[in-house]
């Protein structure tokens, strides 16, 4: 069980000088505690009025909630299949929640992501009962929610309280817990490109922060073999670091502790997709694809032991070529200025064997490999439907759809 109390408290005085606070009250998880759900929300203050939102999976999942919730006065809105978190679905439940005095969010995924959206514009308390160790966000301050088919990242909120059963998420579907290793091995991929944006745009940077998210990461390989067994003490530890992460984001008021390029090029993948009217796979198991692919190139630019660096060559207008309908989004995020204006090519020449370290500081990509083959994720692309084309014009443009430093998007400056 993590002790959030406590875990504020190791952050205070940070070194980095920022103060680190998050809405996290209380994290509760243990086998069968689905029927104390409602005594939990009591006693962290949420009011009578409560908006259950799920979808028909979630809800089964999570069996016997709607029963520990009987003293409330219960307003429901249930998804058949909610697969993609959008604005519109955004202020849908915002709708609902304005006439409430709080939301418990039941599932994972793109069902948090509208009820954290719509939680933080109305001010209103937030629960998450998740159903499947899945992804990471579960603690996140933010939300990646599409609008017009483009996927943006917003501010979001925190939940005061996250309430996890550890029977509900060792019976989850093995391709669901393998999703959510998926997206933890990305953070490997995110603390390089944190580090190496700090070290070339001076971008904020916690090494404590940082080092939790490590943690965390490092705890989830070690337990690749256990991720898909259906046992409750595997299920709690993958949730627990899954959490880990989650709480480093909500310190930092940034998706920078857990997601880098890797998740650009996967939300490229989605955005794609949606102009085809095609929906991705899970997140997490695209993630994990990509930080395959990211990890690849990274590892062959850790073997060059020099690079000579010049102003960002980038071909404009085979960028809002390739993004088509999506172009003007683009343009508006590296318009008037991108993240590479101002950068001395010198600087990335002098950094470069610290570069390097940084690289060589996490697991290789024949490591990571190895542990998604254990925890049973997919490792090609097309696993992931995503096409040989959509694969390849998506390392090549990916870094765009972000106006966001990472080592990938820093070798327009090198040949």
């Amino acid at each position: 069980m993590i002790d959030i109390e406590g875990l504020k408290r190791e952050f205070d005085d940070c070194e980095c000088g920022r103060e680190h606070t998050t809405l996290l009250k209380e994290v509760c998880m243990g086998s069968g505690i689905t029927c104390d759900t409602g005594e939990i929300l009591k006693k962290n203050g949420f009011g009578k009025k409560l908006l259950l939102v799920a979808d028909k999976n979630t809800l089964a999942a999570a069996e016997g909630i709607e029963d520990s919730l009987a003293a409330f006065d219960l307003r429901k809105k249930i998804y058949e299949n909610l697969r993609e978190a959008t604005l519109a679905e955004v202020e849908k439940i915002k709708d609902i929640l304005k006439d409430c005095d709080a939301v418990i969010s039941v599932g994972t995924g793109s069902l948090n992501d509208i009820c954290r959206k719509a939680a933080a514009d109305l001010f209103k308390p937030l629960s998450i009962f998740a159903t499947a160790a899945s992804m990471d966000g579960f603690a996140s301050y933010n939300a990646p929610l599409t609008d017009g088919r483009f996927k943006v990242t917003y501010p979001a909120k925190t939940p005061e309280v996250i309430i996890a059963d550890t029977r509900i998420l060792a019976a989850a579907p093995a391709f669901l817990k393998s999703a959510g290793f998926g997206d933890m091995v990305g953070k490997y991929v995110g603390l390089i490109d944190w580090q190496v944006s700090h070290i070339i745009t001076g971008e904020y940077y916690c090494e404590k922060v940082a080092a939790l998210t490590r943690s965390a990461a490092d705890r989830i390989m070690s337990l690749a073999d256990r991720v898909t067994a259906e046992d409750e003490e595997s299920a709690g530890k993958v949730f627990e670091a899954l959490l880990l992460t989650g709480i480093g984001m909500s310190f930092t008021k940034t998706s920078r502790p857990a997601s880098g390029t890797e998740h650009i090029l996967s939300h490229y993948w989605e955005c794609k997709k949606l102009l085809e009217g095609k929906l991705s796979d899970f997140h997490g198991r695209k993630v994990g694809v990509a930080t395959l692919s990211i990890m690849d190139l990274y590892g062959k630019l850790r073997d060059k032991k020099s690079v000579k660096a010049h102003k960002d060559k980038t071909d404009w207008e085979e960028v809002y070529a390739d993004y088509g309908p999506l172009a003007d989004e683009v343009r508006k995020l590296n318009t008037p200025s991108t993240i590479t204006e101002g950068i001395e090519p010198a600087l990335i020449e002098k950094s470069w064997e610290k570069i390097r370290e940084i690289i060589a500081s996490v697991p290789t990509k024949d490591e990571i490999l190895a542990a998604m083959k254990k925890a049973g994720c997919p490792t090609e692309h097309g696993e992931v439907l995503v096409s040989d084309e959509l694969y390849r014009s998506g390392l090549k443009f990916h870094p765009y759809m972000r106006n966001r430093m990472s080592l990938r998007r820093l070798c327009a400056m090198f040949d």
